[in-house]
């Protein structure tokens, strides 16, 4: 199966880059499944119902999201209903929405998506690795599922990193969202899992994590807040890593792609 996982959309840039470019990254790398991390997508901040169903549009198959995910509080009112947009998992019991989804590809493969949030330096959320401990159980790889993805959204690297050596070999793609920032350690761990730290955002990178320049600078050498953050809109590049897996569901070939904006290109050959 071929997998690519968008990072963090950041605004109107983020799914303009989206919409250019995602159709032709489906067709040039036989994409069987494409999962996007939505939670920045409306003006910085949330997604909303016409935002999600845009990003549905260009070809995005799931979307997950984090700590942002409920800003635009119209989401309240149907993520109940989407089974396409996930929230992590690890929020206390009772919140709209859920944290996994076992969704079919356009062949009939199975592939198990599971969002789940960092705690350090974050809210005190529920314990992610016992969450996905639960999932990973309930949906084995190669059993219940063909693929199995993991979207880490948290603050530090290394709580990050040590989700991926707890699915190591349980799943196919252990992903970090959230620092808007693309790390340079896509890997297949030992046990063939593939893992990259963060996957990047889909911005403009002429910012501060995808923000205008202003405010953020404001804070950090005056400490005074004179506005909210909102996206830069110069020419965004799409960050992603793709994935390719073998009969168990596991990674042979992991690769990071930026395409389009400032960054360095990287498209992998078919």
């Amino acid at each position: 199966m071929r997998i690519l996982f968008i990072g963090d959309i950041i605004g109107r840039p983020g799914r303009d880059v989206v919409s250019n470019e995602l159709p032709g990254l489906r067709d040039a790398l036989a994409i069987d499944f494409v999962i996007g991390n939505g939670e920045n997508a409306a003006g910085g901040f949330g997604l909303t119902r016409k935002v999600a169903n845009e990003l549905f549009a260009t070809g995005v198959d799931v979307l997950t999201t984090g700590n942002h995910w409920a800003d635009q509080k119209e989401i309240l009112s149907f993520i109940d209903d989407e089974d396409r947009i996930l929230r992590p998992l690890n929020y206390p019991a009772g919140t709209p929405g859920k944290g996994t989804g076992l969704f079919d590809t356009r062949d009939g493969r199975r592939i198990l998506v599971v969002n789940v949030m960092g705690r350090a330096f974050m809210d005190p959320l529920d314990d992610p690795f016992a969450a996905v401990e639960k999932e990973l159980g309930a949906c084995p790889l190669g059993e219940g599922c063909d693929a199995a993805v993991i979207d880490m959204h948290a603050e530090a690297t290394s709580e990050k990193m040590a989700m991926g050596h707890f699915c190591d070999a349980r799943v196919s793609l252990v992903v970090g969202t959230h620092s808007h920032v693309p790390t340079a350690d896509a890997q297949i761990l030992p046990g063939g899992t593939a893992y990259q730290t963060d996957a990047g955002g889909c911005c403009d990178y002429d910012s501060v994590i995808g923000m205008e320049k202003f405010e953020p600078l404001q804070r950090f050498t005056r400490k005074i807040s004179s506005a909210r953050y909102t996206p830069a809109t110069g020419p965004a590049t799409l960050c992603a890593v793709f994935v390719e897996t073998n009969a168990k569901g596991l990674a042979t070939r992991v690769e990071p792609v930026r395409t389009g904006g400032r960054l360095m290109a990287h498209v992998p050959s078919r």
